[in-house]
Parts: C-alpha cells; sequence; structure tokens
C-alpha cells in the first residue's frame, strides 16, 4: 500500500461511509468535490487537527462495517478528512484483528477456536468445515469465507461462531416513534451541553465528547453451539440463521431469590426503562445526589469494592485519587472489552441488565468529577451494541442523560467506542491509546492513568462487573455490602464457567465459597482433570483441589489467581498439552510487539511447545527448561500484563498437572 497521499480514490459507498461518520467535507482540502480550488489554501489548524484524531477508529469502523475491508481509497480518503498520516493511519488498521486491507468478501465467518470451544470439539468441526469447505479463507457458497477466531466470548454455548456481513447501515427496530428526532449517526455530533467551547466564555468545556455512539451498522448472526450444516447455510444466507437466544439462557441461576447483580436477568426486559425503573433502578443515582461526590466514594471505599478485572485494585482508592486531581476535565472509561478466553459475564450484563451499567457509570462520573464517559466495548458483541446503544437513547431522552441529569445541575453523558480485535486493548493505557486514535499499544507508568489517563488528563478505568457492584452499595449501603464475602474481599462474584460440565454460565456466589461449590452448581464431569482459573493468563489446579477457597486472598495462597473469574473445567478428554499450545499461540498473535521480552518470548515459548509435542524424554527436558528461562524473562520485563503472564498457565501444568513430565 502507497502509504501518503496519492491518487487513489474512494468508491461512492467508502466515501459514504466516511461521510455518514464525519458529516460532508467542508472543503476541497477535506475532499469536498463541489468547492472552489481556491479553497485549498484552507486547512484546519493544527490543535483542532489533532482533536479529531480520536475518530480514526469509528472511521475505520464504517468503513469496514460498510464494504468488509479497507481499501487505499478508503484510506487515503479519511486520513485526509481527519489530517492523519495515511502511515499512521495504515499501522492502526492492521493492528486490528477484525479490520482487512485487502480485499475479501463481504460476508466472513468467524469460528472460534480458543480454550471453552477448543474443549467442547473445536478443533474437530473447523478439520469437518475444511473437508466440506475448503480451508479457512476458501471463499464458499454465496461469497463468504470462513476463519478461525480466537474468543468470541460465547463460551457457554461452545463451539461457536459468528457470522458478519458488510453492508449500508439499517435503522434498529427500536428507533422510530419511540424518539421525535432520530439519533445521529455520528459522533460529531452533540447536545448543547457537551459541545467543545472556546476560550472566550460560555459554558465550561466537557472536553473531547461529541455525546453520540457509533450506530450498529453490520448485518450479524450467532451461531452456538456451531454446526457444520449451521455454518454452512449461514455461510451463503446469515439471516437464515436462528434467533439468538435471550441473555438469561447464560445465566442457569436466573430467577432464583437473593441474586444481586444478576436479579434482573431473565425478569426484565432489557429494553424497557420502565421495568428497570420499577425494579429499583435509578436508586442508587438517587442516593448518590443526596449523598454527594466525596460520600460516595468514602462509601465505596467502605465497602472494600476491589476491581473486577483482575488486578483487584480498590475501587474506592482509584475514585479519589482521580476526583482529587486538579487538571481538568476527568474521564470516565468503561472498559468492555472482555477479550480474556472463557470470560463472558460483562456479555451477559451489558446484553441482559444496559441501563445498570449507564446508571453505575453516571454515579462513577459523578463522584470522580468526570462529565464524559466512554464506554470502550468488545467488537465481537453485536447485541450488546444494540442494547446499549438503545438504553443510552432511552436514558437521555428521560433525562437520566445530558446536561443536567434527574434535574441536580449535573452533566454527564456517554460514548461508545467500539473496539476491533485486539486482547491487549483490556490492558487501560492501551484502550486509552486505540481510543485516541492510536495503535493499542501499552503506555509505561508512572504516570498512572488517574494523573494522566485519556488525552492526557485524570482517568478512572474500571470493568464492567466492577461498576455494577456500586449499585448494591449504595443501595444497601456500604456495612451490609461489606458483610457479604470475606473480610479482604467483600461483596458478590461473578463467575464465568465453561468446558466439561453440565449446565455452563454465568453464576453469581459471595466471595468465600470453595471451587468445589461452584462446580457442584454447574454440574462437574466424573473424571474431573483439571481446572484452569482465570483463563490464558491464569493457572491450572488439579481435579481434586477443590477446596480452594474463590477469594482473591484464598486462590493467592493456593499458588494460583482467581483472575476476572474464568473457570474451565477440563476432564480426561480433553488433550491438555494441545490446549496449551493454543494459549502459545494465542499470546503470540495477541502481543502488540512494542517490547522484545513479550515479542520474542511469545514466539519461543510456542516454538518449544511445538518441539515437545513432538518428542519426549531429554530432549523435551531441555525445553522445558528454556521455557523456564523465557518465561521468567517474560514476566520480570515485559512492559504490561499480557507479557507477565503469558507463561502461567504453561508453567502451572508443567509443575501442578506434571504435564510433559
Amino acid at each position: 500500500m502507497d502509504l501518503h497521499f496519492g491518487d487513489s480514490k474512494p468508491t461512492d459507498e467508502e466515501r459514504a461511509a466516511v461521510d455518514g461518520l464525519l458529516g460532508p467535507p467542508e472543503s476541497p482540502w477535506e475532499g469536498a468535490s463541489d468547492r472552489p480550488d481556491a479553497d485549498l489554501r484552507w486547512a484546519l489548524g493544527g490543535r483542532t487537527a489533532r482533536d479529531r484524531r480520536d475518530l480514526l477508529l469509528p472511521g475505520l469502523h464504517a468503513v469496514n462495517d460498510r464494504i468488509g475491508w479497507i481499501s487505499e481509497g478508503a484510506l487515503a480518503y479519511l486520513c485526509r478528512r481527519l489530517t492523519v498520516p495515511p502511515a499512521e493511519a495504515y499501522g492502526v488498521a492492521t493492528f486490528y484483528s477484525l479490520f482487512a486491507v485487502r480485499p475479501r468478501p463481504a460476508t466472513v465467518v468467524q469460528v472460534c477456536t480458543d480454550l471453552a470451544c477448543a474443549a467442547r470439539g473445536s478443533a474437530e468441526l473447523c478439520s469437518s468445515l475444511e473437508a466440506r469447505l475448503g480451508a479457512p479463507g476458501t471463499p464458499v457458497a454465496g461469497g463468504a469465507v470462513w476463519e478461525k477466531s480466537p474468543c468470541l466470548g460465547l463460551c457457554e454455548r461452545a463451539p461457536a461462531a459468528l457470522v458478519v456481513r458488510a453492508g449500508p447501515p439499517a435503522a434498529p427496530s427500536w428507533l422510530g416513534a419511540q424518539f421525535p428526532a432520530p439519533l445521529s449517526g455520528h459522533v460529531n455530533s452533540a447536545p448543547p451541553a457537551f459541545e467543545e467551547r472556546g476560550s472566550g466564555g460560555g459554558a465550561p468545556s466537557y472536553g473531547k465528547g461529541r455525546g453520540g455512539e457509533e450506530a450498529p451498522s453490520r448485518a450479524t448472526a450467532v451461531l452456538a453451539p456451531a454446526t457444520v450444516d449451521a455454518i454452512t447455510r449461514a455461510a451463503a444466507e446469515p439471516e437464515s440463521a436462528e434467533p439468538e437466544p435471550p441473555a438469561a439462557m447464560a445465566v442457569p441461576q436466573a430467577g432464583q431469590k437473593g441474586l444481586i447483580l444478576l436479579k434482573r436477568i431473565g425478569r426484565i426486559d432489557p429494553h424497557s426503562l420502565d421495568d428497570y425503573r420499577a425494579t429499583g433502578g435509578y436508586e442508587a443515582l438517587r442516593r448518590a445526589f443526596h449523598l454527594g461526590p466525596a460520600e460516595v466514594i468514602r462509601e465505596v471505599t467502605d465497602a472494600g469494592l476491589l476491581g473486577r478485572g483482575g488486578a483487584a485494585f480498590p475501587t474506592g482508592r482509584k475514585w479519589q485519587a482521580t476526583a482529587s486531581q486538579p487538571d481538568h476535565p476527568h474521564y470516565l472509561v468503561c472498559n468492555a472489552d472482555e477479550s480474556e478466553p472463557g470470560t463472558f459475564k460483562d456479555r451477559v450484563l451489558m446484553e441482559g441488565d444496559p441501563y445498570a451499567l449507564i446508571e453505575a457509570m453516571t454515579i462513577a462520573g459523578y463522584a470522580t468529577g468526570a462529565h464524559l464517559g466512554y464506554l470502550y466495548l468488545r467488537g465481537e458483541y453485536p447485541r450488546a451494541l444494540e442494547r446499549l446503544t438503545h438504553a443510552l437513547a432511552q436514558a437521555r431522552a428521560r433525562g437520566l442523560l445530558g446536561g443536567n441529569v434527574l434535574g441536580q445541575g449535573y452533566a454527564f453523558d456517554i460514548e461508545i467506542r467500539r473496539g476491533a480485535g485486539a486482547y491487549i486493548c483490556g490492558e487501560e493505557t492501551a484502550l486509552f491509546n486505540s481510543i485516541e486514535g492510536y495503535r493499542g499499544e501499552p503506555r509505561s507508568k508512572p504516570p498512572f492513568p488517574v494523573e494522566k489517563g485519556l488525552f492526557g488528563k485524570p482517568t478512572t478505568a474500571n470493568n464492567v462487573e466492577t461498576l455494577v457492584n456500586v449499585l448494591p452499595i449504595l443501595t444497601m449501603g456500604a456495612q451490609a455490602y461489606a458483610a457479604i464475602g470475606t473480610p479482604a474481599s467483600t461483596g458478590p462474584k461473578l463467575f464465568c464457567v465453561s468446558g466439561k460440565v453440565e449446565r455452563p454460565g454465568i453464576y453469581e456466589l459471595p466471595f468465600g465459597a470453595t471451587l468445589g461449590d461452584l462446580l457442584e452448581l454447574a454440574g462437574k464431569p466424573d473424571q474431573l482433570r483439571a481446572v484452569l482459573l482465570g483463563g490464558a493468563a491464569g493457572g491450572f489446579v488439579r481435579g481434586d483441589e477443590l477446596d480452594i477457597p474463590l477469594t482473591f486472598e484464598g486462590t493467592r495462597a493456593a499458588g494460583t489467581t482467581l483472575g476476572s473469574g474464568v473457570v474451565l473445567a477440563l476432564d480426561d478428554t480433553v488433550p491438555l498439552p494441545r490446549l496449551l499450545l493454543r494459549i502459545a499461540e494465542f499470546f503470540r498473535d495477541e502481543s502488540c510487539g512494542q517490547c522484545v521480552p513479550c515479542r520474542v518470548g511469545t514466539v519461543r515459548q510456542e516454538e518449544a511447545l511445538h518441539r515437545i509435542a513432538e518428542r519426549t524424554g531429554a530432549a523435551a527436558a531441555d525445553d522445558i527448561a528454556l521455557l523456564r528461562d523465557v518465561g521468567r524473562a517474560m514476566k520480570d520485563a515485559s512492559i504490561c500484563g499480557l507479557g507477565q503472564t503469558a507463561w502461567n498457565a504453561v508453567e502451572s501444568a508443567i509443575d501442578r498437572l506434571g504435564t510433559y513430565a
């Protein structure tokens, strides 16, 4: 690809995709064809041009969703509109697995081959697909292609596949008579309270937000569990796929009394704001306004809420550190890019109870002094995108978002930004870079996000489960919440149970329940060989170690990790060496390549596991010694958690399970 402004022209469809996001170009400098040549002398100033850089990722999505791939002409036109160097934009476009910069069919079938699906026969499914449809990437009937994919977040219905068909955006069924004015299809329009202001007075600036979100624009179909026949039919005709089951199907406990985080899922219509409010919705926000920001932070601190994304950092301390920063504006970021293989709890919460997340984000923004929140949503979650887009529209229409939330004089709004298939963007600073329009590479710390985060401003970043826990803290009180669980791990916890169990899905238990308690609920196999805790970045425990308490401190004492709540059960039918090799392949593919220990170490780890699979004895022992050296180097010297944890599962399988012994 020629990486400068050249003569390549966008097609009418590509131009329409970009203009639908950004609005029509204002001059020939931006690509307008109906302006005199004299206007070429006009261009945006440097600061104004840089302030549009964060629209690069939505722009790439707009083209990829509409056409199916991003051509040189489309990329050049988008770069001209945003004043972004094409070489940099090309680097961003090629960073994400969901984007293509070479021609491909409009319909792509992504077949998951990651851990939960591997335990449920994805290897056999792919072999059957190759026999019937040809190798991955081979065009099939209807002009579609199928590809092997990392985890799609559909682990409770493994093996899974996702069908994506590019095309013009269609208005969702919920748009129309409900709203007098239709939602804007581009992020560059905003309610007056959120427009950027100059320095000449007027209302205060709330930062870079435009108060909109990306509208759903792809035709998608979920096939889970997937079969060869279903994939073949959907490849030729995506509309033939059966409707996706309700989110409650992923919650075996749905409807049970005593649930806190999952209490609404399966009991209310997730589209209905009235249903949400009738079951206690927005009581927490009203109490937050009654308490004031400082007291809200005190409640969260006294409740002992720890982050549920894996790091277990105290949420109250993070909020207080952001709120106390004198630099403004402050930002709130919800990390909904759960890409850890085996994790799907945030997806279920967003699909089944979207208003809870919106309310929780509003409370977090109020407490930390933020007036704009970004919801960074995993690109493989089309139904969550539809549900959240609808919920945001309803909340704005009812005065629950916007310039005067609940009439309290507090301005807050939320923008959805879609990820594009990069596990590394689950790391908070990589996520910030992605939103800003750069490659999703982690930043060095310090400075920490609470000091300089998104757009260089103080930022609070929490994942979906962490934020949703704020609602019961405020409705039941900090002391009552802290009484659930253990003194060091308070509250309820969601666990993603998959693999060889009878009832895979999301389970809610108080901290302190044992691994055996959880697997009894899910229906553990008779011959339980091992359990992977924490996903690909976690560790294995033996099938007889079921008395491990499911707490942050309990799993640490047992020499493993709780992580984000992944519990993958394996029996003797699952080839463990092949599973370890898949973990190594995953980290090799997902490494951003920024630091040498991770970029080289993940490759060496995979190579060694390939060699071990081909031989045994003394030769294998040499490679195990090499694995230990490489693993220590990655753990000690990698910039971020991806490289630091890439060796964990392999190490635990060797030392704890005796694999390759």
